[in-house]
């Protein structure tokens, strides 16, 4: 058997086994609260592993590895002090309350506190916001589509915009796959599958790290001896990236220069313990695709067992990804010489070093498995999206707005046609970022996948706050006002007006930008921070007036 059958049977069998997971759960899926939530029957330790398997991406297994090949240490691995923190916020503020109101769609929460145009305002922002996430994610693993490509056909690499077929056609199959066992088994087959696609996924990140230390000349400690950078291998970075200028500092002063440089930087101790808490807060906290679950819990502790525990299990698992990208910089760089390797006009591709390696330098059979491991991670996180996405939909937009019958099968078949109908959305949102990719091949993968709701999720955060913390600030009337003002907040902070100018006139400066050199262009990190914080600030200057159980019980 050839080493490429031998991958194709491997990745088949992987196939069958989570096609045969949904529909084994097809039957066992009485109402909604079966079909979202999975009649909270989950064990804890399944909620944990579908945690990590929606957590650790395509895009965290390709762009992390990225990450440690571009910077050669583990400064991306501060981020999890301000990740496991927030987990515990979550634990003990959030999920106690979604258990207490018994919601499905955690919005509805918000309309319990607020009213229901502060839900639909909120819902409206998760499903935009995690369409565009989700879909620029589905992207990623078709970069093995392309290497795969390349290899079979050596001296005839495909140009970008070959790869831009290549990659939609995979990424089109993959959805669909996915659609398949999501939209027959619901939340069970999606989380029963990623305990299945966890355990592939660990099996292939643990064979990298050993197969790379194998043929990298003595092992790790001769890995180091070619890291002798002055930041090689650092874990903690206090400054930022690039030092302010001699005129900035004269102009401003050494500490607003030094302050407006850690927030222009995306690796730091500062971004670890305050940046990342916000955008774990967002996306464990607010996001109906990560809450959903933690939901399906037979109840509040255990949904907080695991939700603490997946904070924890992630700081190996991401130590491990740096490693196999710092350890492709020495195998590239000190040990092997190819002249194959991509490229772009500045340099080595790093979102593509690693699944070059895969293709070319892994063992036929253990590359069918880490094959794998790419389609699971895919496959769980586009799995939860999809059953997410159309739960919020049906619960806070469809069941109100359109007559539905009241039996149970009917609803669930709103949701299962929804799931049909977002995975469209993906599709194109997939699409369109293999497009993006095509025209701008130096683009880094995460901050693609990050970006994205970095604009839109410290609104989002914001009025959670404001509904979890104060009995009686907040109304219909100034939350969406303090959403929209956020959002405008952060779009201004990340540059995106002279992003969107330079598109349109040869001016390097939008006018609005000109006189005002003093602020700084935030990074990824820090948008949510900025958001929350704006949006926070603007709910508090309006009382809430309605009456609403949450804040009677308030009081």
């Amino acid at each position: 058997m050839s080493a490429l059958v031998l991958d194709g049977v491997i990745i088949g069998i992987y196939f069958a086994i989570i096609i045969g997971i949904g529909a084994h759960f097809s039957r066992r899926n009485k109402d909604v609260a079966d079909f979202a939530l999975g009649g909270r029957s989950i064990p804890w330790w399944a909620v944990l592993a579908s945690i990590l398997a929606s957590e650790i991406s395509a895009g965290t297994f390709f762009g992390t590895p990225g990450e440690g090949f571009k910077l050669r240490n583990y400064t991306y691995a501060q981020l999890m002090a301000g990740y496991l923190l927030a987990r515990l916020v979550v634990s003990a503020v959030f999920i106690p309350a979604y258990y207490k109101y018994n919601v499905v769609s955690i919005y509805e929460f918000l309309e319990i506190r607020f009213g229901p145009r502060t839900r639909s305002m909120a819902s409206v922002i998760f499903l935009v916001t995690r369409s565009l996430a989700s879909g620029s994610r589905l992207w990623v693993p078709t970069l093995l589509v392309v290497v795969l490509w390349n290899q079979m056909n050596p001296g005839k690499p495909l140009d970008n915009w070959e790869q831009f077929w290549v990659t939609g056609g995979a990424l089109v199959i993959i959805s669909i796959l996915t659609a398949a066992y999501t939209a027959i088994g619901g939340i069970k087959a999606v989380i029963w599958t990623d305990v299945l696609q966890i355990a592939v996924l660990f099996g292939a990140l643990g064979f990298s790290v050993w197969y790379l230390l194998g043929h990298i000349p003595g092992g790790w400690e001769g890995a180091k001896m070619q890291l002798t950078g002055p930041h090689d291998l650092i874990l903690w970075q206090w400054s930022g990236d690039e030092p302010p200028k001699a005129e900035f500092v004269a102009k401003y002063g050494a500490a607003w220069g030094g302050i407006k440089s850690v927030l222009e930087s995306e690796y730091t101790v500062w971004c670890a313990l305050f940046g990342s808490l916000f955008v774990t807060l967002a996306t464990h906290g607010t996001d109906q695709d990560m809450v959903q679950r933690m939901l399906t819990a037979k109840n509040k502790r255990q949904s907080a067992v695991a939700t603490i525990l997946s904070g924890l299990a992630d700081i190996p698992v991401t130590f491990a990804v740096l490693t196999i990208g710092i350890l492709l910089a020495v195998y590239y760089g000190h040990v092997v010489q190819d002249p194959a390797l991509p490229m772009t006009p500045k340099g080595p591709d790093n979102t593509r070093i690693f699944p070059y390696f895969v293709v070319n330098v892994m063992p036929g059979g253990l590359r069918g498995l880490v094959i794998a491991g790419v389609l699971a991670t895919t496959m769980g996180s586009l799995g939860t999206a999809m059953n997410a996405l159309a739960t919020s939909y049906s619960r806070d937009f469809h069941f109100r707005w359109f007559k539905t019958p009241e039996n149970d099968q009917a609803r669930v078949r709103v949701i299962k046609l929804s799931t049909i109908a977002f995975a469209l959305v993906l599709i194109f949102v997939g699409l369109a970022t293999a497009f993006v990719k095509a025209k701008n091949p130096a683009l880094s993968i995460i901050g693609i996948i990050l970006g994205s709701f970095g604009y839109t999720y410290g609104s989002l955060l914001g009025i959670f706050i404001v509904a979890l913390f104060t009995k009686s600030r907040g109304s219909e009337i100034g939350n969406p006002i303090a959403m929209v003002a956020g959002i405008l907040v952060v779009a201004y902070l990340s540059n995106l007006p002279n992003d969107v100018w330079k598109m349109f006139d040869d001016n390097p400066d939008h006018p609005l930008y000109q006189n005002f050199e003093w602020l700084p262009v935030i990074e990824f990190p820090w948008r949510i921070m900025a958001g929350t914080m704006t949006t926070v600030a603007v709910a508090l200057c309006f009382q809430s007036r309605s009456k609403h159980p949450l804040r009677s019980e308030a009081r």
